[in-house]
């Protein structure tokens, strides 16, 4: 078996076998096959395509490049949730203390932010000491004890992934259903857990502009994690306005605080309501969706989704108080509020416009190495149907330079666009596939 017959296979339009499939992930990551074969082989595959059989054998091979976490010594259906990025998505924080809450495990990998979207793990070392740097052994305990972890994505973790990530992004071949599909899934089986639910962004924050891109993605990998025996389902959300009023790290966390206090805005609670269903289900606590979303309503107004959320940050190295009292978190020195200069009503806002505004105060990557200021970012005052008169705040923009303060201000005026009549609502949750 030789790559070039693997290239010239896929370019002829054949389909791949498992042992071939094999062959090139393990080849590739062990560093066997050179980039520019791979190369080849990419571009071969995004105008032929895979076929179902194919992209589930390309996900296994990924996943089984690296480690793969056993959580059979947790007790109950382990549950996992992922978003394929958006602008002020912190979906995670309010969905899993309280699916925790339920008694549901939650074992959950996260990443990083880089570029215009954030990551859980950056939001959450707001807190001062939080650490997602666990032993295995640690990440088990709090998961079998206080029902929740979140740690870091390990190096060993779906590393063919990595590699072939990586020189996607330099050869063009990134938007291939198959190839975007099998990547995510890839870690997330490799994360083990029993039931998965996948949030799906669609809008222009999201990398999938179009429903019909979203909806495709989903099917897929809904079928990947069907086929390797898991619990899944996807939730395809809007992310044509970013979710919820906060964009940036810290700003985010004391906003899913007040979420998890019974005040979080409509829209970022619907989408947490419509994924938590879907996990609620699949762990079999309930055996409607309706008992589902009581359930989940129940431990926000007990409250017990609250102190779940303390207990794990306190386990992770924090403090509980920092929950309690979240303005004792990091705090921008400079707060500039973007003025709106005409009367209408919103109708649009340019997601990923507030993305970069965030990115130039410094709270997002530029790179992979890049020192992000957990404190800065952008409160929305204004969104998408709402009234808006001269001289009215559009937003407030939270920063700790004047120079970068003045360029996100910049680019907050320019991503919202007004016009005359209140524009037609549309729906958070475009639909589900199952």
């Amino acid at each position: 078996m030789n790559m070039y017959d693997i290239i010239n296979h896929k370019k002829q339009g054949m389909r791949l076998t498992r042992e071939e499939i094999r062959f090139l992930a393990e080849g590739y990551t062990k560093g066997e096959i050179p980039d520019y074969q791979m190369s080849a082989l990419l571009m071969a595959i995004c105008f032929q395509g895979m076929d179902e059989g194919e992209t589930l054998e390309l996900t296994l091979a990924m996943r089984d490049s690296g480690d793969v976490l056993d959580l059979s010594g947790i007790e109950g259906v382990t549950a996992d949730k992922h978003s394929t990025g958006g602008v002020g998505d912190k979906v995670s924080l309010v969905l899993t203390p309280m699916i925790a809450s339920l008694g549901i495990p939650v074992a959950k990998m996260s990443g990083r932010g880089l570029g215009h979207t954030g990551g859980t793990i950056d939001k959450l070392e707001s807190f001062p000491g939080f650490s997602t740097d666990l032993p295995i052994s640690q990440f088990y305990h709090n998961v079998n004890t206080i029902k929740m972890a979140i740690m870091g994505q390990t190096k060993d973790l779906a590393p063919a992934d990595k590699k072939l990530y990586a020189l996607r992004d330099v050869t063009a071949t990134v938007d291939q259903l198959s190839l975007i599909a099998s990547s995510i899934m890839s870690k997330k089986l490799a994360s083990g857990a029993d039931a998965i639910v996948l949030d799906v962004k669609t809008g222009s924050g999201a990398f999938m502009k179009t429903e019909e891109e979203a909806f495709a993605l989903a099917r897929e990998m809904v079928q990947i994690g069907k086929n390797a025996g898991k619990k899944i389902s996807a939730v395809i959300t809007d992310m044509d306005q970013p979710l919820g009023r906060a964009v940036g790290n810290s700003l985010e966390v004391k906003e899913a605080i007040l979420a998890l206090n019974g005040q979080g805005p409509l829209d970022l609670m619907e989408v947490t309501y419509a994924l938590g269903t879907e996990l609620v289900l699949a762990a079999g606590k309930a055996s409607s969706p309706e008992e589902a979303k009581d359930l989940l309503r129940q431990s926000i107004q007990s409250k017990s989704a609250l102190h779940k959320f303390a207990e794990f940050v306190e386990a992770q190295g924090s403090e509980k108080r920092f929950v309690y009292q979240p303005e004792l978190l990091p705090a921008a020195n400079i707060q500039l509020q973007a003025i709106n200069t005409e009367e209408g009503y919103v109708s649009a806002i340019q997601t990923e416009e507030i993305g970069r505004a965030n990115l130039a105060l410094g709270g997002g990557r530029t790179t992979k190495d890049s020192q992000i200021d957990l404190s800065v970012g952008i409160l929305l005052h204004k969104k998408r149907g709402d009234l808006v008169r001269p001289g009215e705040a559009l937003a407030t923009v939270y920063a700790n330079g004047m120079d970068a303060a003045k360029e996100a201000y910049g680019r907050v005026v320019r991503a919202y666009h007004v016009q005359e009549m209140r524009p037609e609502e549309t729906l958070m949750v475009k639909g589900i596939v199952r």
